[in-house]
């Protein structure tokens, strides 16, 4: 796989865009089967095949009538580092990377395959998921609106190639019944430290499922929450458009989760910001100098820096510098920097010494500015 093709540039690890203290990024999902052909699941391997072949010409010639490219990656034919590498860049589920269908068959040699837009990443489309092609489109910020824009342009060029299986009543036909109709998730990921800090993070998830939505961890289903990150998202779809679906998540639902959170913050600041002070600096602290770190305690120490900064506590360290560091301290991102296997504890001392670089370099820079200007 082209490792120079993925850099630090992620679109959503930017740190900018609406609401993007709370918000890191959203995310637009289309489902899609073509017609003729069995559901995923229920298809022979055969079928499979030549579903994967039919859609990744189809990606591949599309990007004539673009200006835009794709890196196409046969994913039973790479190594496992290379498929968990786009898991953790989130460019695919934790299932594709398995190869695991559904109902719990298949395994690595399934047939399957994920597109990329490079360089940054935007846009990615499985093939062979749980249904034939799964289109997600990413932005930094609460951007919704603009990921439904550039998903549906990047859908209808494969439909212009590729009969979809849809039906007038039900809408578009899908592998699991909740996706029946538009076919849409949409999703953002949230920081959440004020919520979990004062209590009430579980009073939001509980009124979250209330309201029908799907709470994750950061790397979706049945993975944890570690730092207060926290992926939000629409369950069902049948019944209910595209405008409906967008309009509920990105003017009611999120902006009242991002209004929670920043009470949150605003009564910690002025009520227990002491409190806060010694939580941020101690997690700076740490991360500068602690020679051996886990992947969940650098996450857990980060969500308080970035708590830190976004309330004015900590001044030299930036947002996409966290968010970078939030990616790159990550398993398989190590061991591609390092160009090597680790062993679980050479891991936690390489992620201790890219962090303390990093976040080291950045208050050298701040502390040489302050002295010109002194």
């Amino acid at each position: 796989m082209q490792q120079a093709a993925f850099a630090n540039n992620a679109e959503w690890l930017k740190g900018v865009g609406n609401a993007s203290d709370v918000v890191m990024s959203s995310r637009v999902r289309l489902a899609r089967n073509i017609a003729g052909f069995p559901f995923t699941p229920q298809a022979s391997r055969i079928d499979r095949a030549q579903i994967l072949e039919a859609c990744k010409a189809r990606i591949l010639n599309m990007q004539t009538q673009t200006p835009t490219r794709f890196l196409w990656i046969d994913l039973h034919k790479v190594q496992r580092e290379d498929r968990d590498l786009l898991v953790e860049r989130q460019l695919m589920s934790r299932q594709h990377a398995r190869g695991k269908l559904s109902d719990g068959q298949g395994g690595l040699d399934e047939p399957r395959g994920v597109a990329v837009l490079i360089p940054d990443e935007r846009v990615s489309i499985m093939i062979n998921e749980e249904d034939h092609i799964r289109l997600q489109a990413m932005k930094s910020g609460l951007a919704l609106g603009a990921c439904l824009l550039e998903a549906n342009e990047y859908d209808d060029l494969i439909e212009n190639g590729i009969d979809y299986a849809y039906h007038p009543r039900f809408g578009y036909l899908t592998a699991c019944p909740t996706n029946v109709g538009t076919g849409l998730r949409l999703s953002v990921m949230l920081h959440l430290p004020a919520l979990k800090m004062t209590g009430e993070i579980e009073k939001v998830r509980r009124a979250a499922r209330d309201m029908g939505l799907a709470v994750r961890g950061f790397y979706g289903e049945g993975s944890d929450s570690p730092g207060e990150f926290y992926q939000v998202s629409n369950q069902t779809t049948l019944g209910k458009s595209d405008d409906m679906l967008l309009r509920e998540m990105e003017q009611d639902i999120i902006p009242k989760i991002v209004g929670y959170e920043r009470t949150a913050r605003q009564n910690i600041i002025s009520k227990r910001r002491e409190l806060l002070e010694d939580q941020a600096w101690r997690a700076l602290g740490t991360l500068r100098y602690a020679r051996s770190i886990k992947t969940d305690e650098a996450m857990e120490l980060l969500s308080l820096v970035r708590f830190g900064v976004l309330s004015g506590i900590i001044p030299d360290v930036s947002i996409e510098s966290i968010h970078v560091l939030l990616l790159a301290t990550q398993p398989m991102h190590l061991q591609r920097t390092l160009g090597q296997a680790l062993t679980q504890q050479q891991r936690r001392s390489a992620r201790a010494e890219l962090i303390r670089k990093k976040l080291n370099a950045n208050s050298a820079g701040v502390t040489d500015r302050l002295s010109d200007e002194s």
